[in-house]
């Protein structure tokens, strides 16, 4: 059997921590007197910390001082932390096992590639880290998705070649990112969101062996 480099985004892909951000966000937004909805919170998938406060102050015709602008990002990520870190491995999305449990037992590269710089404790808090061989994450990367960089040094980190990586992403700007990097992307969520994507799957519980097996050997 071929070996395949399976590259995974965290957010929304191993883990629903997109409605911590969301939360997170929100209070921040509503706080600043700005409104923030579930469609503005889908913008701001994948896209870096400092860009999505950006986002935010933009939607609000809001303007800060650097000082606090530093402030914010300070106050989001730590409400941020405390919801995480009172995760555990109940909050693995369904099937995500069954898929790295597959990949494992065929020996198969995987790695991570997410924007999140919590992605370590994270790992840790629902028991998988130790089921990555390489991670590339918010702190190891410059650009942010849609650049394929994250994708890149994982392909590199794997030494596997880009063109046998597959990506498993949640959003639009990693779909990007992945298509980018010439590699095959997998959208996890909502086809017409994704839609960029080679295949589209709600989760992993519509992914079958067969379909992986597919991955591995073509």
């Amino acid at each position: 059997m071929s070996k395949k480099g399976f590259i995974f985004d965290l957010d929304g892909v191993i883990v629903d921590t997109a409605k911590y951000h969301f939360l997170a966000w929100r209070n921040l937004a509503n706080s600043l007197g700005i409104d923030f909805t579930k469609e503005q919170n889908e913008q701001l998938k994948g896209v870096s910390r400092i860009k999505s406060l950006e986002k935010i102050l933009n939607w609000g015709n809001k303007t800060v001082s650097e000082s606090e602008f530093e402030r914010l990002l300070v106050e989001k990520n730590e409400e941020y932390l405390s919801y995480i870190s009172k995760m555990d491995d109940s909050e693995i999305l369904p099937d995500t096992n069954k898929v790295l449990d597959y990949l494992i037992e065929n020996q198969q590269g995987i790695a991570l590639g997410s924007a999140s710089k919590n992605a370590v404790p994270i790992l840790e808090k629902i028991h998988l880290l130790q089921k990555f061989e390489c991670i590339v994450d918010g702190n190891s990367v410059i650009k942010g998705k849609p650049d394929p960089e994250v994708f890149l040094k994982a392909a590199e980190g794997l030494k596997i070649r880009p063109s046998d990586c597959i990506v498993f992403e949640d959003s639009i700007a990693g779909i990007q990112a992945a298509n980018a990097a010439n590699m095959v992307s997998i959208g996890i969520g909502e086809q017409d969101v994704l839609h960029e994507a080679d295949h589209v799957f709600k989760d992993f519980t519509e992914i079958s062996i067969d379909f992986l097996n597919q991955l591995v050997t073509n």
